[in-house]
């Protein structure tokens, strides 16, 4: 089991920065990948950007050249960090931390609970 724990969002002017934070703690060895997912109201949960266990970095089309995410490690917990930058009002939504797990070969699938961010002057 993965428990996943997001930090950050909140209210920001168009223009400004939010860093998201996720903590990984449990099985933190079978985690693969992880990364960010957004849900605009309305609207499909769509990817914001992941990194898998080797450091690949993927970002959706909206997010590349304003987001950054990044990962470390510790004994007990992965951190999982997204700077967002140069923010548009059409980046609110509800952002969720996603890790991919495997064990023994079986794919197993975690979420965060979802935290809010909101762009508005």
């Amino acid at each position: 089991q993965v428990q996943l724990v997001e930090s950050g969002g909140g209210l920001v002017q168009p223009g400004g920065s939010l860093k998201l934070s996720c903590a990984a703690s449990g099985s933190i060895s079978s985690i693969n990948a992880m990364g960010w997912y957004r849900q605009l109201p309305g609207r499909e949960r769509e990817m914001v950007a992941y990194i898998t266990s080797g450091g690949t970095t993927n970002y959706a089309d909206s997010a590349k050249g304003r987001f950054t995410i990044a990962r470390d490690s510790d004994k007990t917990t992965v951190h999982l960090n997204m700077n967002m930058n140069n923010l548009k009002p059409e980046d609110t939504a509800v952002y969720s931390c996603r890790a991919l797990a495997v064990v023994a070969t079986t794919p197993n699938d975690y979420w965060g609970q979802g935290i809010q961010v909101t762009v508005a002057a």
